[in-house]
């Protein structure tokens, strides 16, 4: 088995993978590893990034909820 490369771009600025957050899931560490350094397609907090920026990124989103950050983005006035 291979070593996984990956690591997601915004690691260093964010406040969940920097455990900043208030309210961290005990299973933070369980997303840190999916999210932050499998695969982060379906991070919430990278979809928003993506689309409206880094500053657009709530505080207290957490990477699981991708609908939440659909709702946002869906929400969004350009």
């Amino acid at each position: 088995m291979g070593c996984n490369m990956f690591e997601c771009d915004i690691i260093k600025e964010c406040p969940f993978y920097n455990d900043r957050m208030l309210n961290m899931p005990a299973f933070s560490n369980s997303m840190k590893k999916i999210f932050c350094h499998v695969d982060n397609s379906d991070c919430a907090r990278h979809m928003i990034k993506e689309t409206l920026g880094l500053m657009k990124i709530p505080h207290d989103l957490f990477p699981n909820e991708s609908e939440r950050a659909r709702e946002i983005i869906k929400n969004h006035t350009f």
